[in-house]
């Protein structure tokens, strides 16, 4: 992502979320707990359960990225580090859609969760003239290509329940000035039509992104936010794929919430164990920060009556960009995922 952000996502990540899609389609994969709180593993390999849900009613993705890499570490007898993975595998990890297919990658990822009584948290990020040309960059090809997206996201969801993160940095990017201005007015056109679409499901929540407590000033951002339909979005999003503290992110979330009626918010808590980066270049910082651990595991029971849920947008272990030697945007990077886990009390 741009500046001092991080979202990232990579075109082979958004090939396995089809395929991932199509696959839990056909084979009906999830944990086998339905709903009963038995929390047994029933994934193909590494053990994964559900977290409880009264805890987290998030679903656990049992054949994610974590949940191999945990698999794969057991086989080859490194039992330790397969266990400091499985800290990462065994939380409930949003799942970024990409532009192919949505309604089956959203139809395989609700069922899913459905059938082990949980909810799909989906992270969409796929908005025109994405993360300007940085290392994200991409999106969908304009205005009607991104409706019909949201249509298709939104047949797959149908009246399974769904957590969705809207559009990181979409906001952002207007108010900093890296998205050009032409573009602006359709962002917003875009952003609203997207929350009126989404809201119009049975049981789906939706979140507009608005920065993170490194952007000081909501009264920047608040304005934007009204613009693109907070009013009827349940909230807004803090901190994704950033590293700002959960005590910073709360109280930059709710002196944006007192500007746009009370609305509740969620935080990224990912990888917000050790707070920000602060050596190297400001530029940089956000971009795979050496030092840093996982955050608050993903809860509803959260520290503040207006947050409703602090979760794990950002994959913990996924690179951020080709910095700091790591992969491109959105790829498993092992050796950084093992480190923030071994960080991680």
């Amino acid at each position: 992502m741009y500046g001092s952000r991080g979202a990232g996502v990579f075109a082979g990540r958004r090939m396995s979320a089809v395929v991932l899609g199509a696959a839990l389609l056909i084979t009906g994969c999830s944990s086998s707990d339905g709903g009963d709180g038995s929390d047994e593993p029933a994934d193909a390999g590494a053990g994964i359960t559900q977290q409880p849900k009264e805890k987290a009613p998030f679903w656990v993705n049992p054949d994610g990225t974590a949940a191999q890499q945990v698999a794969e570490l057991e086989k080859s007898g490194k039992k330790r580090e397969a266990e400091e993975i499985r800290k990462i595998a065994e939380q409930p990890t949003a799942e970024w859609i990409g532009p192919d297919d949505p309604r089956q990658q959203t139809r395989g990822l609700t069922e899913a969760a459905e059938k082990a009584g949980r909810t799909a948290l989906l992270v969409l990020y796929n908005i025109p003239h994405r993360d300007c040309g940085q290392y994200s960059q991409g999106g969908a090809a304009d205005g009607n290509a991104y409706r019909d997206w949201v249509d298709g996201v939104a047949a797959g969801i149908g009246d399974r329940p769904a957590t969705i993160v809207l559009e990181p940095d979409a906001l952002l990017h207007l108010v900093d000035g890296c998205t050009p201005q032409q573009f602006h007015e359709e962002r917003y056109d875009l952003l609203k039509g997207a929350v009126t679409k989404l809201k119009s499901l049975k049981n789906t929540k939706v979140y507009l992104d608005a920065g993170n407590a490194g952007w000081q000033n909501p009264d920047q951002i608040f304005e934007p936010l009204n613009r693109a339909g907070i009013a009827q979005a349940d909230g807004f999003s803090v901190n994704v794929s950033n590293f700002y503290s959960t005590e910073d992110s709360i109280a930059y979330g709710k002196k944006l919430s007192a500007k746009v009626g009370g609305k509740h918010f969620v935080i990224d808590t990912s990888r917000n164990g050790k707070g920000p980066y602060t050596d190297g270049k400001p530029d940089e910082r956000w971009c795979n920060p050496p030092g840093r651990s996982l955050g608050e595991t993903p809860t509803t029971k959260t520290a503040d009556p207006l947050v409703d849920a602090y979760l794990w947008v950002k994959r913990p272990g996924e690179s951020d960009g080709e910095c700091k030697g790591g992969p491109k945007a959105g790829q498993w990077w092992a050796d950084y995922a093992l480190k923030l886990a071994k960080a991680t009390g």
